[in-house]
């Protein structure tokens, strides 16, 4: 995913999370907020400590990228949301990541409702 749909500085890190508009299932907590100026969504990743050494979160951080592209175009376009994952997304597979993924951003309302799993 190019950096310009990444959420890189601290301060809008945090003003998003502090929308307190926020969904979770058991792998990922979503928060989200609207920018009807933007031309496209950003979206910030967070994969805490509690995940495990850096190896394991840098890989639950490529299956949250990863899952991300492949629902790029379903994803609503002028919102800004933070992906933060839980500690039982440690040791998913792919395929499950992305189940989680696409539930937890039904919840949220920023997935397109015409979006099917193939």
């Amino acid at each position: 995913m190019r950096k310009s749909y990444r959420i890189k500085k601290e301060a809008e890190f945090q003003q998003v999370f502090e929308t307190r508009n926020s969904v979770a299932n058991r792998q990922f907590v979503v928060y989200s907020m609207a920018k009807p100026d933007q031309k496209h969504f950003r979206v910030g990743i967070s994969v805490g400590k509690k995940i495990g050494n850096a190896v394991h979160r840098n890989w639950v951080k490529r299956r949250i990228r990863q899952s991300l592209l492949e629902l790029k175009p379903y994803l609503k376009q002028d919102v800004d949301f933070l992906v933060i994952a839980r500690p039982r997304a440690d040791g998913i597979s792919m395929a499950d990541a992305k189940s989680s993924m696409v539930h937890v951003l039904k919840l949220a309302k920023l997935l397109d409702s015409n979006y099917s799993e193939e």
